[in-house]
């Protein structure tokens, strides 16, 4: 049986097709194809982007990485996931969300994380303008640093 270049390049051509239709976002799994990967290269892109349309982002399940801090408001624990940037002054800007910590045990300060969590609007208290959380499915303490200051 004789093979012509071109029923290799179909074949190759057919494999590739395939695999395409059945990619997912890296790191997710089964049936979470609607979670938003807000990646390294493009973070302030991504960030901005949310927080300029959040509305077309309320109930979706964001997934990124940064430096994690904590805080206690009126007894209840909330994590936030940063990264720096530029800002008014120079270097003191920084991107990125409060969570709700939701009985997830908090990383130690500064730590390099994972957070996986569902964007809300929030009121901190009764009749105050909401702000945009993260309702923290999981925040997972990451062996590798990425970067924490970020410009595009």
């Amino acid at each position: 049986m004789k093979i012509s270049k071109v029923n290799i390049m179909a074949t190759v051509f057919a494999f590739i097709f395939i695999l395409a239709g059945h990619s997912q976002s890296y790191g997710a799994s089964a049936g979470d194809e609607n979670i938003v990967e807000i990646r390294e290269r493009f973070f302030l892109t991504q960030m901005n982007d949310i927080f300029l349309n959040h509305e077309r982002y309320l109930g979706r399940t964001l997934r990124y990485e940064g430096v994690f801090f904590h805080f206690y408001s009126e007894g209840r624990l909330y994590g936030y996931v940063i990264r720096h940037t530029h800002g008014c002054c120079g270097p003191d800007g920084m991107v990125g969300f409060v969570a709700l910590m939701n009985d997830i045990e908090p990383p130690p300060a500064n730590a390099w994380v994972e957070i996986t969590g569902v964007l809300v609007k929030y009121e901190f208290e009764t009749g105050t303008t909401p702000l945009l959380l993260l309702d923290a499915i999981s925040i997972t303490e990451m062996a590798e640093r990425g970067r924490a200051f970020v410009e595009q």
